[in-house]
């Protein structure tokens, strides 16, 4: 099962899980350009939703990873695509980006 979670739910989807999660950001080179999450505390990796299959290897199948994109439809593609794959513990960023700049950090741009 794929977890939905809002941007303001992120910590308590953390404490729910058993490892360090990761925030798996799919979207484009020029969309992060952006906006972009930098938390302290918070590990963020930026591969495009493109380019998923062809860097699998460098993710972590056991760790929990939470998926962002700009509104929440590319990165529930890539949950599924995780989860299809093995992944176990794996969580949809809902409202994307823009959700997190209106829930946790209005400083990040909205587009």
């Amino acid at each position: 099962m794929i977890d939905q979670i809002r941007p303001s739910q992120l910590e308590s989807w953390f404490q729910s899980v058993d490892a360090q999660p990761l925030v798996l950001d799919v979207r484009e080179p020029h969309e992060l350009a952006l906006a972009r999450v930098e938390e302290d505390g918070l590990e963020v990796l930026a591969i495009p939703m493109g380019v998923i299959p062809v860097r699998l290897a460098e993710l972590d199948a056991t760790r929990p990873i939470a998926c962002l994109c700009h509104h929440g439809a590319r990165s529930m593609q890539v949950a599924m695509f995780l989860q299809n794959r093995g992944f176990t513990q794996i969580a949809n960023i809902a409202g994307g980006i823009d959700a997190w700049s209106a829930e946790r950090n209005p400083g990040i741009a909205r587009y």
